[in-house]
């Protein structure tokens, strides 16, 4: 078998391509960056999927940060939209796993599950959900709707982890929102998880992230109390304070259907970290 996970440099996908030699041992992996090509030349894009002719995509790449999604549109729905079509129609007789967001949901109901009508609240979401209708053109592929995940980013400055012990090691107060909920999960098992789903291609809709609705404030605060003294400070906040792009206030879920088909338990944030103490800078 063969695989290229897309946008290889980023957080999640530069784990779900390093972790194949443990998950998916046999498999032919190929993590693509920039320096490959642009996903948006779509004419290399196309020469070499005819080159290497992966069995699966595992798509990552994205704009994915709201806030630069609002800076530049056009590239936010080419990248996030066109680009995702393309691999999508390419991939038309093979088994495409696209990553989508959480996002996409408004975040006023919570305890999502996949037949919720999505609602997002800014670009990022819309581009992402107009990806995954792209995607769902074709039966055989899947839409993940991925958590908040965090843990080592091949920068050390992407994850939500990483800024925020960053910012307290500089001396920086950090806010954490206290009615903000999500269900977070590490990288590492998000790429587990997609790799088992990999050898299954099972196609449709399902929601991926940890098994505890946890709030930001109480996401930080196991994180903060774990680090040695910082001098920098966690601060409780409110959402109705921030002044950035909407954000959804509740955006747990219930991950039934993707957790009857993996082998193994999608574990809760707090219980994740208390068994990788050493895991989470």
């Amino acid at each position: 078998m063969k695989a290229w996970v897309t946008g290889a440099a980023g957080m999640i996908g530069s784990e779900i391509a390093s972790s194949a030699s443990k998950w998916a041992p046999d498999w032919e992996v190929r993590g693509l960056t920039r320096r490959d090509f642009s996903l948006l030349d779509f004419d290399a894009v196309t020469a070499a999927f005819k080159g290497d002719s992966p069995d699966v995509i595992v798509h990552c790449a994205a704009i994915s940060r709201p806030v630069d999604c609002e800076r530049d549109p056009h590239l936010a729905r080419k990248t996030n939209v066109v680009a995702t079509r393309h691999l999508a129609h390419l991939a038309s007789d093979r088994f495409l796993i696209y990553l989508s967001t959480d996002l996409v949901y408004d975040g006023r109901k919570g305890d999502y599950i996949e037949e919720d009508p999505a609602n997002p609240l800014h670009l990022y979401g819309e581009t992402k959900l107009a990806g995954e209708d792209a995607v769902r053109q074709h039966q055989n592929h899947a839409v993940l709707r991925t958590a908040l995940n965090f843990g080592a980013s091949p920068r050390g400055n992407a994850s939500f982890n990483e800024q925020m012990h960053s910012a307290l090691a500089q001396g920086k107060n950090f806010q954490l929102f206290t009615d903000e909920y999500r269900c977070p999960i590490s990288t590492t098992e998000t790429a587990r998880a997609i790799w088992e789903l990999a050898k299954l291609q099972v196609g449709g809709l399902f929601l991926l992230g940890g098994s505890e609705k946890v709030s930001r404030w109480d996401i930080g605060k196991a994180l903060y109390d774990r680090w040695s003294p910082l001098p920098g400070k966690i601060e409780p906040a409110s959402i109705a304070s921030y002044d950035g792009p909407p954000r959804p206030p509740d955006l747990s879920m219930k991950l039934n259907k993707i957790q009857a088909l993996l082998s193994f338990d999608l574990p809760g944030f707090h219980e994740w970290i208390n068994s990788n103490p050493d895991a989470v800078v």
